[in-house]
């Protein structure tokens, strides 16, 4: 009598538990390369020949001078002060307001009055960037708006008045904290219930109160998702384009259409015909971003392991 060849039937059942992983990679890189492929042809090999037409004019390598020349106009540094005054004021109000509402939602503990609140918060996100614009216009008009007695007693009798060049900064964050706080709530909301119950049972015990909990537990574990708010925030605010044109149209020039360098850059491509002078401005808005992003991420500890 012959033993059975144990060898054999092992390697064929140790290759049939292999096959669903196998399928499920395949799977996997199947619905990634869809991503991968938008990626090149829409983020990629656009950045490279942004790349290529910032040191090029005519097809020549012409080294800086597209940048020189942006950098002479009379309308990049009042962008660039516009663009990093809008960002100061919009990346402080997130980190200040977003994590103070998250805490105060996490610390309501009725179920259904929580779910409220963040839908609520939420609602605002889900209307594009225009159609939010356009709901502020009606909203900063003293004559039609439902807060006119707040914008009088601000001292604004017109819709001029509210988007003058100095009031911009803020209306701007206005609208943007209106539109973008509410998904970045819930984001910070499930920051908060990922921190373990027995730390803030013991926090409680040691005699902590809500104020110190939240500033010496919760706000530091919180660390790297409001970095990540910061990075993802930060890029979105130096496309700054949607409010200040849409403004412009309804204010009837009050509003510059040079006011971002978003603006100026579209200005340069399409009104002057210089694509050179408009991938320059693109480049510098993505070296800046990146920096900042990349200070962000090591001084929040993104990739950090806990």
């Amino acid at each position: 009598m012959t033993a059975p060849a144990v060898g054999p039937l092992l390697g064929r059942r140790r290759g049939r538990r292999r096959s669903p992983d196998r399928s499920q990679a395949r799977i996997g890189y199947i619905f990634s390369s869809g991503y991968a492929v938008l990626l090149l042809a829409f983020g990629l090999f656009p950045s490279l020949y942004a790349i290529y037409l910032a040191f090029t004019k005519d097809g020549g390598f012409v080294g800086v001078d597209n940048f020189v020349r942006v950098f002479n106009d009379y309308r990049f540094w009042p962008a660039v002060q516009h663009v990093a005054v809008y960002i100061a004021f919009w990346l402080a109000s997130l980190m200040i307001f977003v994590v103070l509402l998250a805490l105060v939602v996490h610390a309501i503990r009725i179920r259904w009055a929580s779910a409220s609140v963040r839908f609520l918060y939420y609602i605002p996100g889900a209307l594009a960037g225009a159609s939010s614009v356009m709901l502020w216009l009606f909203l900063l008009d003293p004559t039609v708006s439902p807060v006119s007695g707040v914008l009088h007693a601000l001292g604004f009798e017109t819709f001029v008045q509210v988007v003058s060049i100095d009031n911009l900064p803020i209306v701007f964050t206005l609208i943007a904290f209106w539109a973008g706080a509410g998904g970045w709530i819930v984001i910070m909301y499930g920051a908060l219930n990922n921190i373990s119950d027995d730390v803030m049972e013991a926090a409680r015990i040691d005699g902590a109160g809500p104020i110190a909990s939240a500033w010496y537990i919760q706000i530091p574990l919180m660390r790297k998702w409001i970095s990540y708010m910061a990075v993802m925030s930060l890029a979105a605010g130096t496309q700054l384009f949607v409010e200040p044109r849409v403004l412009s149209q309804a204010s009837k020039g009050v509003v510059p259409q040079d006011y971002s360098l978003n603006q100026l850059a579209y200005l340069f491509a399409f009104r002057q015909n210089d694509f050179n002078g408009s991938a320059a401005i693109s480049l510098l808005l993505l070296v800046v971003a990146v920096a900042l992003s990349a200070l962000f991420v090591f001084r929040g500890g993104l990739f950090e392991r806990d």
